[in-house]
């Protein structure tokens, strides 16, 4: 039997900066009324939000979660999930997304002892705002229709695909980077930090706007909208390439999939 999404009761086990976003976005959008069941373990994260939003509460404990919800969210770190997942009492009718990484699904069902459904979602911070895309694997009704509330959901039918998309949500701290070292650069060249801050923020802003506006766009599309023949962007670009930019991203990203799929990445 279908779960109507907007007629549960949703739990979170775990209450981390994930969880945070995921029931401040969810309390922004027409799941605002739907009674949601925070673990109590993060008091400093879990009473806000049950302060400032009056179908959030706080559970007794992970159990009390489990007992009240319809569908769990496994929102705790991959070093001690088994752990946690093991002590508890699923029941077969309880739809669970896991957002524990690194943890094939077959693993989690094991734990769990119970042949629920269950899927994996790969959220990011800026589901809070209602922004961003969440990676969903196997593709899933009520997954889809949670994430996409949230923003973006992009499903996926292998694991293997899944992966790669949390490969790429690695970029997160390298696309600030990149900020911060032009930042650095115009300060060295005397232009005041401020300044360039300001001018950043907007700028990459402003690409971002261009590439969700025109999502049938390819990237190398994009590329050629804003690098003209012969100018300074495509001169950039090009010494970014040659300097080993591209190479150095690429490495990083092999590193990133070695660490999440150490076996697979060895034999590929």
């Amino acid at each position: 039997m279908e779960i109507d999404p907007k007629r549960i009761t949703i739990g979170f086990v775990g209450t981390g900066t994930i969880t945070e976003a995921v029931v401040t976005g969810l309390c922004k959008t027409e799941f605002r009324d739907t009674p949601i069941i925070v673990s109590p373990r993060n008091e400093s994260i879990a009473a806000p939000l049950a302060a400032a939003n009056r179908n959030v509460s706080i559970a007794s404990g992970n159990q009390d979660v489990l007992d009240r919800s319809d569908l769990v969210f496994v929102a705790v770190r991959p070093q001690i999930a088994e752990e946690v997942v093991r002590e508890l009492r699923f029941r077969p009718s309880h739809h669970v997304i896991s957002f524990v990484a690194a943890t094939p699904l077959d693993r989690l069902l094991a734990w769990i002892g119970q042949p629920v459904r269950v899927s994996q979602a790969i959220p990011l911070p800026f589901v809070a705002d209602l922004q961003g895309a969440t990676a969903i694997h196997p593709p899933d009704e009520v997954s889809n229709a949670v994430f996409s509330a949230l923003g973006t959901a992009v499903q996926v039918e292998s694991k293997r695909e899944f992966d790669l998309l949390a490969v790429a949500s690695a970029m997160m701290g390298t696309y600030f980077g990149i900020l911060d070292a032009t930042a650095n650069w115009l300060d060295s060249q005397g232009l005041p930090r401020a300044a360039g801050d300001a001018y950043l923020r907007q700028l990459f802003s402003g690409l971002d706007h261009a590439a969700r506006s025109r999502p049938t766009a390819s990237f190398e599309d994009l590329i050629g909208e804003h690098s003209t023949k012969g100018g300074l962007n495509e001169q950039v670009l090009q010494d970014f390439r040659d300097f080993g930019g591209t190479a150095a991203l690429q490495k990083g990203l092999d590193r990133v999939l070695t660490r999440i799929r150490p076996v697979e990445s060895k034999l590929s």
